[in-house]
């Protein structure tokens, strides 16, 4: 059965697109529709750092952004990782696996907000404007908004991507210099959000392109109305959505509560209506009441900590396994995640294809951990910055105990570690500029391809990005490259297999924990689905 689905994954470019084209039919015209008058408040853990996709790549930020304001030309599927037609109706891929041409939706609007009024539809234009604003260091918008895209250079498009053309007003032709498995995956994730080019060429006569990040539009169900930092983000049903039937809520309301235990008291006032990443310790309790599901389901997540490779002594690989085999990863388990999380061994979740059972790794053994240090020539151990997260994850309920119990586990061999903590945007962006020697993150897949993993998290495209550690290392790096340029599963599977044994030696991250995904939310809400990629979205959710 696994074999067919990895099968299936390999041909799913060709299959969607036929699909797609017997769904789609002819193009029809999409009237306003009658939304419930319904509204849902979402307790959230943080505010977004922004409201443009393709600056971030953090959960908080694509709830709220990617799925409520806007579309990509593929998405995936609620609840699901597999790809449905999106602003694209259907696609076509070439013999040599080198160019992808994307045929548009017809009658498809952007929102039209008190700061934008759009004259003409989405068109090929708006594809065009979205992507080479992130390939081309010249596009006028980037030169008036400069800032740096994560998430594309992370997995090397800005290299792989040749060119983007407009073929025809509803046709867009995307022309890559290799063949690379995973493109149509990649294509749904959130930093392809499309953005409208003629909003963009408004904010720029204006003066005012960074306004982007803070007044969004998009051709998604919700509109953008009003954002109060640390408070609210209010949005609006989309009464001109494309998709029939999708929006069902009048008003969603985001109330950004970074206290977990406030989070729990107001859904069970009724406050809200579904939160998120509730503590271990308040999982029976919820479960409880009477008004409020309790769904779960195993997490497509890993949190782990990071080693930054370029500051000694954590450049020593000996020194990462002294480390490493210093922290009770079990302790941690018990107390962290209290019953809802399973030892990582691996750079992924065991629920991903090309995961390396019995991988090896690294026992507890603090007398082997100063042994380690001493042949490094560390003999009197060394002093070490650990930072924290400051917010809930579902891979980490708790990074403040987590680390609490890693330094006391260091000082056992000596390593003396200072805590450091900023806020949430503060510290990704710290993070990247490599200011920590070690610090706790963690990743939910993005797209259920490997190459989310291995190269996102470890490849050297993403040295300045989601590679925290800054670990380049040629032959693991050679690796995940390879299994990009095949759509073979079997051959794919082959070098990442290879690729984590590499991992496991050099050990840039130690893995902590997978864990398990609750989704608190009340008995009022109508389908409410947990999403294994890591965020949450509310098309298709109705209330009583």
């Amino acid at each position: 059965m696994k074999e067919n689905k990895l099968l299936r994954a390999a041909r799913m470019t060709s299959l969607v697109a036929l699909a797609a084209a017997s769904i789609a039919g002819a193009p029809l015209a999409h009237a306003a529709q009658s939304i419930p008058n319904k509204t849902l408040v979402y307790c959230s853990e943080g505010s977004p750092a922004g409201f443009d996709p393709a600056q971030y790549t953090t959960g908080v930020d694509f709830t709220a952004n990617t799925f409520t304001v806007y579309n990509r030309l593929v998405e995936f599927e609620r609840g699901g990782t597999k790809v449905e037609p999106g602003l694209a109706q259907s696609w076509d891929v070439s013999p040599d696996g080198k160019t992808y041409t994307f045929h548009l939706r017809h009658d498809v609007k952007f929102q039209t907000t008190s700061f934008f009024k759009p004259s003409r539809e989405f068109n090929a234009d708006d594809v065009v404007f979205t992507f080479d604003r992130m390939l081309n260091p010249n596009n006028a918008f980037r030169k008036a908004y400069p800032v740096s895209f994560p998430y594309f250079t992370d997995m090397g498009l800005d290299k792989l991507i040749a060119k983007v053309e407009k073929v025809d007003p509803y046709t867009v032709k995307f022309t890559l210099n290799e063949p690379n498995a995973p493109f149509i995956q990649n294509m749904a994730m959130e930093f392809a959000s499309v953005l409208s080019a003629e909003y963009a060429d408004q904010l720029m006569k204006a003066g005012k392109a960074a306004d982007i990040n803070q007044y969004p539009v998009g051709t998604g169900p919700f509109i953008f109305k009003s954002y109060t930092k640390d408070a609210t983000i209010r949005f609006d049903g989309n009464p001109d959505y494309w998709k029939p039937g999708a929006v069902k809520l009048a008003k969603l309301i985001f109330s950004i509560t970074p206290d977990a235990s406030v989070r729990v008291q107001k859904i069970k006032r009724d406050e809200c209506q579904v939160m998120s990443y509730p503590r271990p310790a308040d999982i029976a309790p919820l479960k409880a009441e009477a008004n409020i599901a309790m769904p779960s389901q195993p997490g497509f997540n890993l949190g782990y900590l990071s080693y930054n490779v370029t500051h000694k002594p954590l450049d020593n690989v000996d020194v990462r396994h002294a480390l490493d085999m210093a922290i009770n990863k079990k302790a941690i388990i018990d107390s962290v995640y209290q019953g809802a999380g399973q030892l990582a061994t691996n750079p992924m979740p065991p629920t991903q294809w090309s995961y390396v059972k019995n991988l090896p790794a690294n026992a507890y053994d603090p007398a082997k951990a100063k042994a380690l240090l001493a042949k490094a020539g560390l003999s009197n151990g060394f002093e070490i910055t650990l930072w924290a997260m400051p917010v809930q994850r579902a891979y980490n309920p708790n990074a403040r105990l987590m680390a609490e119990m890693i330094q006391s586990d260091w000082a056992k061999i000596g390593v003396k570690a200072k805590i450091v903590t900023y806020e949430w945007g503060e510290y990704i962006k710290r993070a990247h500029a490599g200011e920590d020697d070690s610090m706790l993150i963690g990743w939910t897949g993005d797209n259920g391809d490997p190459d989310n993993w291995l190269g996102t998290l470890l490849g050297c495209e993403a040295v300045n990005g989601n590679n925290f550690g800054k670990w380049c290392y040629k032959p693991f790096d050679d690796l995940v490259q390879k299994g990009r340029q095949t759509s073979d599963v079997a051959q794919r599977t082959k070098f990442y297999q290879e690729a984590q044994q590499i991992f496991a030696k050099q050990l840039p991250f130690s893995p902590i924990a997978h864990s398990t995904v609750y989704q608190p939310v009340s008995k009022k809400v109508i389908d409410m689905r947990i999403e294994p990629l890591g965020y949450a979205r509310f098309d298709g959710v109705g209330m009583q």
